[in-house]
């Protein structure tokens, strides 16, 4: 889209503020972030703000990708795209793979790349079992992960709410890089993904303090109504806003 992150600066501009005197954020290992170059970064998701607190906070630009029904509102058909959203056609099949390949494009291009590997927000604050779509776009690019804990949020802006509230504290931990040597050579052996995804989700844990629940959150709101796990999604699935 034409104006794909037109205004990323505007936007950052006025969250900047925010994340010091509206909601003021807690902000540790920033020194982790790399000063060039592309990086996946993985936060939990428990709030519809988690992804303007970390443009708030991040040192650099990061893109998102975030779910096409977006672009059937006038509210956020220009917004969002226009502070760096890229719209994916969540159904699955060829469009995750396009995503896919979106994403790469981002981190070799060297961008900071903002996926939530479980894929949704949680609705209850316990930390999901994350999509390998975050493990194939690491392996594929080779870029580092870099696990994030985000607490607080949800108080500010619980799922469902539509407006955020205002003097409420929150907190954006960032881990060390989980880089790719450990794991390149394994490629091809379909294991590799889930044992990638599962020490991701392990760092984002200790960094958030949330309780991790085997299983993938649901995108509707009867997230106590979710089944064990018996499958996998290969695609990117780490969309914001659902």
């Amino acid at each position: 889209m034409a104006n794909t992150g037109s205004l990323y600066p505007l936007a950052r501009g006025l969250i900047r503020p925010a994340t010091k005197i509206v909601w003021p954020v807690e902000v540790k290992g920033l020194e982790h972030i790399p000063a060039s170059g592309g990086a996946i970064i993985a936060p939990n998701h428990i709030s519809f703000l988690d992804s303007v607190v970390l443009i708030g906070v991040l040192p650099r630009r990061i893109t998102y990708v975030g779910k096409a029904e977006y672009l059937d509102s006038w509210k956020t058909r220009f917004i969002f795209p226009a502070v760096g959203m890229i719209p994916i056609d969540r159904t699955g099949g060829r469009a995750s793979f396009a995503a896919l390949d979106t994403a790469a494009g981002v981190l070799e291009s060297g961008q900071l790349f903002g996926i939530f590997p479980e894929g949704t927000r949680s609705r209850d604050g316990l930390l999901y079992r994350g999509r390998t779509g975050i493990a194939r776009l690491a392996l594929r690019t080779r870029m580092p992960v870099i696990p994030v804990g985000i607490s607080g949020t949800d108080r500010i802006q619980p799922p469902g709410a539509s407006v955020p509230r205002p003097f409420r504290r929150c907190a954006v931990h960032f881990g060390e890089p989980i880089v790719m040597d450990r794991y390149v050579d394994r490629i091809g052996d379909g294991r590799v993904y889930r044992e990638l995804t599962d020490e991701i989700m392990f760092e984002i844990a200790t960094l958030s303090g949330q309780q991790y629940v085997d299983r993938y959150a649901e995108r509707k709101a009867a997230a106590d109504t979710a089944k064990p796990a018996t499958g996998d999604q290969p695609a990117i699935c780490g969309a914001t806003g659902a």
